[in-house]
């Protein structure tokens, strides 16, 4: 029992220690690690966001932790704002009261929008994926575009320059539906630029061509351009992809300041970038810091720079140390004509002038030069001894140096601008320097005046624009055709770096395109372009030493100079010679009056006079009928005599044989594809040709640009057609499949007018210095021959500086269709050899002569009934077409064949009876005979002698007894078969003795 009671006792006693030692052990425990557990959360402890909104339009602002377990006590939810709520621009949502509230100083916000517009580094959510072409044949060479991308340049971004396809992509995700913005420069077509947008499901949004398509810029102009967006996830794709069909270095494109609103409320305000301020609270952007201050990140104002010794160009975070001068710190310039009439040359520094000149190893300015006298007036102007030049009054005339003059009677002044003396800048024209990454060259002059030329100036950095513009309102009425006026210029180009000089053309100030462009040093020459329309024009030359990054000057040498400009018939133009004009038709009419269109100005009555049929007027400068010249062969003038045709009708005589050719039938335009052809890095693509042959005037190739230079709903009003479309004679796109470069649509670009003058038809291989290449097309048959057909374009290029030609062989090929098929020479796939003179082979049944009758023979039928039938083939092989047509079939009388065999066989039977009577005959007679001369010698034998061997004559009477026995045999009329037939059976019946004829001569038996 004791031992009962115990146990339960020992096992309470156990119990009551392990509980002691766990109470002790939780004691330790909480007193070790009691300070590290979680504590009651502060507001530095947690933050703020709201949750996804519901079907209502409503949301929970939730609170959560910087590092999850780290506090208790977190704020319970409470209801948040509505989905569609936001600040203002320069305002952000202070989340813990729900209430918008202005940025701070030296912050921004744009209150429902981003803003990104620091390009040191490509910013957190962009990124750039490069990709290369898969329909080349270097399409599995992967990692051909790995270092293609989009670059960082400071303040902006720079994409690829090559011909891999890069995309720039943002995702971002909005409340409610808003918008993208963003500024780019786009000066090159051979890069194609596309912007476009999906959705979550990789859906691309419905956008119009021209918010797809971006449009070519200015060289050194920012465009904006704007995209709606949906609410919902928005992914914004800014795509390039480079065309390199030569050597020639694409330009990228430039973008910037990218703005997207909608996404409904800013949380924080943004820190100003390095070398940006905002001064006052409630910014919505930043300003740069002035010239020669600088700023660190989220600054409220700018500090200067100690300018003794440093400097700092607008925007700057930092000062820098101002180098020694140099010869690249200062320019030189002709200084104006003073009231003496001189001028010289002195020299400046660059404005801002950062160099230090008192110091080792620095440069001073050269002294000036001499002075000089100022150069005259340029042609129309004039000085009345005064420095200044004034244009001369409407009506007269002046060289530049005489006073001005009026026109005689029966002239009136020729106006336009000639420009060949610079001695100050014409009012006309203007200079500026621009940079599309800094504005050190703000402000400057672009070209500077030189005496006889101007020239290039000196600008901030090497890859600034030095921009030179002149503007024409309009021009007079044409003075030759279609020629409203023309612009040519005189210029030069020294260069050691990748320098280039673009000469560009703005129509109405809507639309600037390049119109030529120049690579390098180039020797003195001449540039003409010739204006088709009236329209108010600004011409602009820019000059850029190098289009790499620049930030100093290191090419100062590479100069472009520019030694004369002019302009004809240009409105408000002066005049500096007087030119032949055509009189009112009464007797005592002195005024003047315009030629109406194809009409020249009669040398001795001064009169309007029509151009002959089939020639085209040259120039109203000319006077008589010299003006008007001939068309070429096979070509004839429009009703205005401004340009000749071909009227589809060739005409050919040769050896006495006339071949007639009616081309109409190929159609107004012929149209090839050739390729495909595949650059350095390989890219396919084909080039396309659209080639007017005949018709007139108002068939005229048309090749349309898909992708670049996309005009506005205003410019196609104003003009009838697209501003991105060539139409002329003979013209040529280039065509990229849309399988190869990431986009969705065929791309053509590049269009270009080949040809716009009609020279004429022939068959002979040279007509105006333009040649045709037989050996280029062999031909395998020459019974027919080819026609060439020769056009010229009046446009000269940089390297064609006589213009593009054309030469299109026709060739008549009965195994083609009617319109045929146009080729290109295997040797030359591109269709020029030389690259200025393009060869075309358009083989066709619509090619061959019209039809003669010489081209087809006659067959005659057989005479069946008493008829024949004629028929008329063509003379294989067919080598015509159109024309006369084969003759029906005719029928003739003729005489059977029955009819002739009839008579044949009656002519026979004849013949035959008429020689079986005469054997009958001679048989006869030899019968009489042989019974003479057997009754004979029955009557020897009687009398026992023979007579003489030589006295076979027949004795008087025996003619008689002949006739008598005759009668006695044939005295019965029977037929003639019955009378041989007798005749044999009486032969039959007699016999007769054989006997002996002595003679002297022959002892022979003669046997009966």
């Amino acid at each position: 029992m004791q031992i009962a009671n115990i146990q339960p006792e020992s096992q309470t006693h156990r119990s009551q220690s392990w509980f002691i030692a766990g109470t002790a052990l939780l004691l330790f425990l909480r007193q070790a690690f009691g300070a590290k557990g979680p504590h009651p959360c502060t507001e530095t402890d947690y933050y703020y966001e709201y949750t996804e909104c519901d079907s209502t339009g409503s949301r929970w602002r939730v609170a959560i932790p910087q590092s999850h377990g780290s506090c208790i006590g977190l704020p319970e939810p409470v209801r948040g704002t509505e989905c569609t709520f936001s600040c203002e621009a320069g305002e952000f949502l202070e989340m813990s009261a729900q209430e918008c509230t202005q940025c701070a100083a030296g912050t921004y916000s744009l209150g429902s929008g981003i803003r990104f517009d620091d390009w040191e580094t490509i910013p957190t959510g962009f990124s750039s994926l490069a990709t290369y072409l898969d329909n080349g044949p270097h399409g599995d060479d992967s990692t051909a575009c790995n270092s293609s991308s989009w670059f960082p340049q400071g303040s902006y971004l720079e994409s690829n320059r090559d011909e891999c396809t890069v995309s720039l992509i943002y995702a971002v995700h909005l409340k409610k539906p808003g918008s993208v913005s963003f500024d780019y420069q786009y000066p090159d077509g051979n890069l194609f630029f596309v912007f476009f947008v999906q959705n979550d499901q990789c859906q691309e949004m419905d956008q119009t061509a021209d918010k797809k398509w971006l449009k070519l810029t200015s060289h050194g102009e920012w465009a904006k351009h704007t995209v709606n967006l949906n609410s919902g996830t928005n992914i914004l794709y800014w795509r390039t992809a480079g065309v390199l069909m030569g050597a020639k270095v694409v330009k990228p494109v430039l973008l910037k300041n990218v703005h997207i609103e909608g996404v409904a409320y800013a949380s924080e305000c943004f820190p100003c970038k390095p070398g940006t301020f905002s001064q006052t609270p409630g910014s919505s952007s930043c300003q740069p810091c002035p010239r020669d201050t600088h700023s660190g990140h989220g600054a409220s104002s700018c500090t200067p720079c100690n300018t003794t010794t440093l400097y700092a160009p607008e925007g700057s975070a930092e000062c820098k140390a101002r180098p020694p001068c140099s010869k690249k710190d200062y320019f030189q310039i002709h200084t104006p004509c003073d009231l003496e009439g001189k001028t010289q040359v002195t020299y400046r520094w660059v404005e801002p002038q950062i160099c230090l000149v008192g110091v080792p190893g620095a440069e001073t300015l050269p002294p000036s030069g001499d002075r000089e006298a100022c150069p005259p007036c340029n042609p129309g102007f004039y000085n009345n001894d005064t420095a200044t030049c004034s244009p001369c009054p409407p009506g007269t005339f002046s060289d530049g140096v005489k006073a001005c003059e009026s026109c005689p009677a029966g002239t009136e002044p020729a106006v336009g601008y000639q420009y060949k003396w610079w001695n100050v800048l014409p009012a006309s024209m203007k200079t500026s320097c621009f940079n599309v990454g800094n504005s050190k060259c703000d402000g400057m002059n672009g070209w500077e005046v030189a005496g006889d030329h101007i020239r290039s100036g000196a600008g901030g950095s090497d890859n600034d624009y030095l921009i030179l513009n002149l503007h024409v309102p309009g021009f007079k009425p044409p003075t030759s055709g279609t020629e409203f006026g023309r612009i040519s210029f005189e210029f030069e180009m020294v260069c050691s770096a990748d320098c280039e000089l673009y000469f560009m053309m703005d129509v109405n100030r809507k639309s600037t395109r390049v119109v030529a462009s120049w690579e390098g040093s180039k020797v003195r020459q001449s540039y003409t372009h010739i204006m088709t329309k009236n329209a108010s024009m600004s011409y602009t030359w820019a000059f850029q030493r190098t289009n790499q990054a620049s930030d100093v000057r290191q090419n100062v040498n590479n100069v472009a100079r520019i030694y004369s400009i002019s302009v004809s018939n240009a409105v408000d133009g002066v005049s500096s010679k007087c030119r032949a004009c055509a009189l009112l038709s009464q007797p005592s009419g002195s005024l003047c009056v315009p030629c109406p269109p194809g009409h020249y100005i009669h040398t001795h009555t001064s009169q309007c006079t029509e151009c002959p049929s089939n020639t085209h007027l040259t120039s109203h400068s000319t006077l008589g009928p010299e003006a008007c010249k001939p068309c070429g062969p096979s070509s004839k003038s429009n009703k205005e005599h401004s340009m000749c045709y071909s009227d589809c009708v060739f005409s050919y005589s040769e050896n006495n044989v006339s071949l007639s050719f009616d081309y109409s039938s190929l159609g107004s335009v012929g149209t090839l594809m050739n390729g495909p052809s595949f650059t350095s890095k390989g890219t396919k693509y084909y080039h396309i040709f659209n080639i007017s042959l005949c018709g007139g005037e108002g068939r005229r190739a048309v090749c349309t640009d898909n992708v670049t230079d996309l005009s506005s709903a205003d410019s196609q009003k104003d003009t009838g057609e697209p501003a991105n479309a060539v139409e002329t004679l003979v013209c040529q796109s280039t065509i990229i499949p849309s399988s190869g470069q990431g986009f969705h649509t065929a791309l053509s670009s590049q269009s270009i007018s080949l040809a716009d003058t009609f020279l004429g038809a022939t068959v002979a291989l040279t007509l105006d210095g333009v040649k045709a290449r037989p050996d280029l097309f062999p031909q395998t048959t020459n019974k027919v021959p080819d026609v060439n057909f020769f056009y010229r374009s009046l446009e000269v290029t940089s390297s064609c500086d006589k213009g593009r030609n054309v030469v299109v062989t026709l060739r008549c090929n009965p195994d083609r269709s009617t319109q045929g098929e146009l080729t290109v020479p295997s040797q030359c796939p591109a269709g020029t050899c030389d690259g200025c003179t393009f060869h075309f082979l358009w083989e066709s049944l619509g090619a061959c002569p019209q039809c003669t009758s010489t081209d087809y023979h006659q067959i005659e039928g057989a005479c069946k009934g008493g008829l024949q039938d004629t028929l008329y083939v063509w003379t294989e092989p067919k080598r015509c077409v159109g024309g006369v047509s084969l003759p029906a079939m005719k029928t003739w009388p003729c005489e059977s064949m029955d009819f002739l065999v009839k008579m044949g066989a009656t002519i026979g039977a004849f013949t035959a009876a008429l020689l079986f009577s005469i054997t009958c005959y001679f048989w006869k007679k030899n019968k009489r005979l042989e019974f003479k001369y057997s009754k004979l010698v029955m009557s020897s034998n009687k009398e026992c002698e023979l007579p003489g061997a030589d006295s076979c004559a027949v004795m008087e009477g025996e003619e008689n007894e002949g006739e008598m026995e005759d009668e006695v045999v044939y005295s019965k009329k029977t037929s003639l078969i019955r009378k041989l037939k007798a005749i044999a059976s009486r032969g039959n019946r007699r016999s007769y003795e054989n006997v002996q004829l002595n003679s002297s001569q022959s002892n022979g038996l003669v046997w009966g």
